[in-house]
């Protein structure tokens, strides 16, 4: 699952590009992706028509039916993986990863950016918010292409993070501390 603010701009892209990636993967039939936002200010809009446009003009889908949501303690326990957009949202997570503490199955939480290969590695206790994906939603057009080139810049990194996880491989070449 992938997470950012309102659920309208960011992690509805990232749903859109991962969900392409496993596809193109052979993982499409075995991994089931969705997004959320640690805020309820957006609940029930769809996808924010420049995220749409910028999405259709590089040949994804433009998330139609999509519908905002905010994530909950049970999407902690229903999902293996959470990938936040910013250290914030992380930081949002695991606060309600503690409050949900004793529930089984609790899910990994990553910054999505983690996995690009090309992003500054922080050490553990590092500062997280290097490896934040900025909102688009206070810009133009091109605040979009920005978040959708660090988007999918990331996304193979994850396919992998899957495959692996998956085949219980330790073929994940990204590191645990970021």
């Amino acid at each position: 699952m992938t997470v950012c603010t309102g659920n309208i701009c960011r992690s509805p892209m990232a749903e859109i590009v991962l969900r392409d990636r496993l596809e193109a993967a052979g993982l499409g039939d075995r991994v089931v992706v969705d997004s959320t936002g640690v805020s309820d200010e957006e609940h029930g809009n769809p996808v924010d028509g420049r995220a749409r446009r910028t999405l259709a003009a590089h040949g994804y889908p433009t998330g139609d039916g999509h519908r905002a949501r905010q994530v909950t303690a049970a999407d902690l326990a229903d999902h293996d993986l959470l990938l936040p957009m910013t250290a914030q949202h992380a930081r949002r997570l695991r606060r309600l990863a503690d409050r949900a503490a004793g529930s089984p199955g609790l899910a990994e939480i990553r910054l999505y950016r983690s996995f690009d290969p090309d992003a500054p590695v922080v050490e553990p206790g590092g500062d997280e918010h290097l490896l934040d994906v900025d909102d688009p939603w206070y810009g133009d057009e091109s605040g979009f292409e920005t978040t959708l080139a660090e988007i999918e810049a990331a996304a193979d990194g994850i396919v992998e993070h899957v495959r692996a996880r998956l085949t219980g491989s330790s073929t994940d070449r990204t590191a645990t501390s970021r």
